[in-house]
């Protein structure tokens, strides 16, 4: 299978890695959440290719994760991050909650506090319905109504 046959697959993890599943994707989403907004700080910050960049970029507001938008001051445009980029703000943090336990030996490099009581953020699963914590020896897939468009 071509890669860019994924996208069609009926599977919820497999179509946003086909858009997010790159590490310069990642990365250009995380300068985004740290209040980068400008093709030349991406560019500074990250090291990454102008053309990759651009790739980048142009993919994430096609998809609707960032909004190519003008600036304030009338210069080159600045990329905002949608409603639809937010809601990928829990995804980074679970990458980072997870390098913090297993690639971070002398400790988390940043702690990311509650702003409002200062207590430590985590990613985590939870059943919807009576609040447990979950992890996958806890959870059963099953066939969604998004499936049956195989038939």
């Amino acid at each position: 299978m071509r890669y860019e046959q994924l996208a069609d697959l009926p599977c919820s993890i497999t179509r946003p890695l086909v858009l997010l599943g790159d590490r310069w994707t990642l990365l250009v989403l995380k300068e985004s959440f740290a209040g980068v907004r400008r093709f030349n700080a991406f560019r500074a910050n990250l090291g990454i290719p102008r053309s990759r960049l651009q790739d980048r970029l142009t993919r994430l507001v096609e998809h609707g994760v960032l909004a190519r938008q003008p600036a304030e001051d009338g210069e080159h445009p600045e990329y905002r991050l949608t409603r639809k980029g937010h809601d990928i703000y829990p995804i980074l943090m679970a990458i980072r909650e997870w390098g913090d336990t297993y690639m971070a030996p002398d400790g988390p490099p940043v702690h990311y506090r509650h702003t409002d009581c200062g207590g430590e953020a985590h990613a985590a699963l939870e059943c919807d319905s009576c609040g447990t914590r979950l992890s996958a020896h806890d959870v059963t897939p099953e066939a969604g109504p998004g499936l049956s468009t195989l038939s």
